[in-house]
């Protein structure tokens, strides 16, 4: 690679003036998906990487090696009908996870395998929901990483097909109605129906009978609100109550209605107000023992959890919730489970929370919230997603993980507090032995940020300097916890530091660390990350020779941004489906559902915000960038692949390090934003993990 140039790629000699900013934009070409002129220069793109990825040392080594740790699997936790449960299993050298079916002692049952139904494992299953009964599944399967969802129902026992596909149900959740002949869903309206370029929004809710066409529907909710408006539906167990919820967007605050069913028609519900208007996030659930449970950050940025009475006569207004668990001033409360059944002499409540990223579950007294214990979980590390009977039970079943776990499901019973396995992974694969750390640094304004530093051996302190990678997303409320991860195993066990910083914009520390990492404050979510590369050179563990940094989507944006204001920091980039130009990000994918994080440049203060740190507008010709290597998807339906094209065009005019640190293009296609069979995924961890030991100095 000591001689190569970079595909050439016109620049426009193009500025606009917009709300009183002077934008320039030299590759708005790279904007027609349909251009001759495009195609030629990701072939070009294509060809350069190719040529590259040939010669990276220890590529086939690490893709292995992710491979080999792929191989444990992992199982879900299960969702109970009776005694009849439904879990999804991934086996050592399946491209994807199946989705089974188990009634009590019986033989598991296949209900919906991917690659059964597509050979060439492109076909993913995007969600699924049993019926209140457990006598049919509604489950969404798309194609190629599109994620559009269509849905179909079958039969649980026969498997035959009931009904189906429904298209355009992407992100929908099904709430079945008892009896299984109906269910309330979201589905989008049709293209012809929408403005030109909106048909991924306008979303509404329907009631759907089983078996008839969808054209049909009724039309529930979402009449004449905001396009971007996302929307849940859930019916209690009995049937009683209806429950429906709107976000704008992505916003971190939703509005929510209750409807009594015993007093009102399914297909006409009298929709009374629960929260509107009110900036929180709410969701409730109906209690067996006829109290509204409200999980709630209202009044309580780290979440609390009360109660009322639905069918009060003031209605379960939040005047009338009573705290049942209250906030907790350092951890966060992340969701509960409730035990209720006669086999306990005393119902409790499970309350799963993390504290600085890392996870609790304590025990409560249901009728007072007092706490009586707390579940002993296997390590420091994540578990959660716990369910229970619907009908009642005395027994939880909850996912934990680690940096060296794989998923585990756990069953407590609460009748002994005793924690036993219910399913492990289900293959074995040697894990190397690594140490997990959590380090606390200052960021630029004295702000207090949690870091975790996974290395190999168990020693507490760093042997000298060496490759290290750092990685961080901060942003959409998203906590970054432990979790097994082949990538990381694969480069700690080939030498290597990992670290994972808990930036602003997450949710490690609750709604108020959220917020002061998004809209204005966004700056803060760089900051913080700079800082952890700072820590990590002043601790000793690398230098900024020998420091990568790696994110994706949001965490795209991070590092994007991280390169153009410290490149000196930073050895090597790699970024993954990033959102780059944030001038124009609203006009691709679902990027108008994400202004209520960014900003929106059609306000000129929100402009200022973004232009401030876009990082495709911070490019300075002349400067010694680092390596970075693009990888992108052509089906990603969330962030256009173009933020990554007209970046990499910029840097590739822009930067003055030539051959030693290129700027290089990695673009698959019949992938998106979300899953993928895992024999792409061992190639892309390959391609990356490689990328970054070769211009950090890594060994493999």
């Amino acid at each position: 690679m000591s001689e190569f140039s970079y595909p050439p790629a016109r620049r426009l000699d193009l500025t606009e003036d917009i709300g009183g900013h002077q934008v320039s934009d030299p590759y708005r070409w790279q904007e027609d998906d349909t251009s001759a002129e495009r195609a030629g220069w990701l072939s070009a793109q294509a060809d350069l990487f190719g040529s590259f990825r040939d010669e990276l040392p220890g590529r086939d080594r690490l893709a292995a090696r992710v491979r080999e740790l792929l191989g444990t699997g992992y199982v879900g936790t299960p969702a109970w009908r009776g005694e009849r449960c439904f879990y999804t299993r991934r086996d050592p050298g399946a491209e994807h996870g199946v989705l089974y079916t188990r009634l009590g002692d019986s033989a598991e049952q296949v209900l919906v395998d991917p690659v059964a139904i597509d050979p060439s494992g492109l076909t993913t299953l995007d969600a699924w929901q049993p019926d209140k009964e457990g006598r049919l599944l509604a489950y969404q399967l798309s194609e190629g990483g599109d994620e559009e969802s269509l849905l179909r129902v079958i039969d649980v026992t026969t498997g035959s097909l009931v009904d189906g596909p429904i298209d355009r149900c992407r992100y929908s959740n099904v709430a079945w109605l008892p009896g299984g002949k109906a269910f309330y869903y979201t589905r989008r309206l049709p293209p012809e129906a929408v403005p030109d370029r909106e048909s991924q929004y306008h979303r509404r809710v329907y009631l759907h009978q089983v078996g008839a066409p969808a054209d049909e529907d009724v039309l529930i909710f979402g009449e004449g609100r905001d396009k971007t408006d996302y929307y849940g539906a859930s019916v209690s167990r009995d049937g009683r109550w209806l429950f429906i919820s709107a976000s704008r967007g992505t916003a971190p605050r939703n509005d929510l209605w209750i409807a009594d069913l015993s007093e009102s028609d399914p297909a006409s519900p009298d929709l009374r107000v629960i929260q509107e208007g009110i900036d929180a996030q709410t969701s409730v659930r109906a209690g067996r023992d006829g109290r509204l449970y409200v999980f709630t950050d209202l009044g309580a940025p780290r979440g609390r959890i009360a109660v009322t009475d639905p069918a009060g006569s003031r209605g379960p207004a939040p005047g009338t919730w009573r705290d049942l668990i209250s906030e907790d001033p350092e951890a966060v409360l992340s969701g509960y489970a409730i035990l209720d059944g006669p086999e306990l002499d005393r119902p409790v409540l499970l309350a799963e929370w993390t504290r600085h990223a890392l996870s609790e579950i304590t025990v409560h007294d249901l009728a007072t919230g007092e706490r009586m214990g707390q579940v002993p979980l296997p390590g420091l590390g994540t578990a959660g997603g716990a369910s229970e009977r619907p009908e009642g039970g005395h027994e939880a079943w909850f996912v934990y993980t680690d940096y060296t776990t794989s998923s585990v499901v756990l069953r407590l019973d609460a009748r002994d507090s005793s924690v036993t396995t219910w399913a492990a992974a289900p293959g074995s694969v040697q894990v190397p032995d690594v140490t997990a750390r959590q380090v606390t640094y200052q960021s630029k304004d004295g702000t207090a940020v949690r870091m975790l530093v996974i290395s190999s051996g168990s020693g507490d302190v760093p042997t000298g300097p060496g490759p290290a990678i750092l990685y961080g997303y901060g942003g959409f409320d998203i906590s970054l916890t432990p979790a097994y991860s082949p990538n990381i195993l694969a480069w700690v066990s080939a030498g290597g530091v990992y670290a994972i910083a808990n930036l602003r914009g997450g949710n490690e520390e609750g709604e108020e660390w959220h917020r002061a990492g998004m809209l204005g404050n966004k700056q803060n979510v760089f900051d913080d990350f700079h800082a952890a590369a700072e820590t990590l050179i002043r601790d000793g563990w690398t230098t900024p020779g020998q420091l990568a940094i790696s994110g994706g989507s949001n965490g795209g944006l991070l590092v994007g941004a991280a390169l153009t204001q410290r490149p000196e920091l930073y050895a090597a980039v790699v970024c993954s489906a990033p959102l780059l130009d944030m001038v124009r990000y609203e006009r691709f994918g679902l990027g108008q559902t994400w202004n209520v994080e960014y900003g929106t440049a059609s306000d000129p203060e929100q402009l200022g915000w973004l232009l401030a740190y876009s990082p495709y507008h911070h490019v300075t010709e002349g400067t010694r960038y680092p390596a970075v290597l693009f990888t992108v998807f052509t089906n990603d339906t969330r962030v256009d692949p173009v933020h990554a094209y007209k970046m990499c065009a910029a840097l590739q005019h822009a930067t003055s390090s030539g051959p030693e640190r290129p700027v290089l293009l990695r673009a698959e296609a019949q992938v998106g934003h979300g899953a993928r069979a895992v024999s792409r995924m061992a190639e892309l961890s390959g391609d990356t993990l490689a990328f970054a030991a070769r211009y950090t100095g890594l060994t493999v």
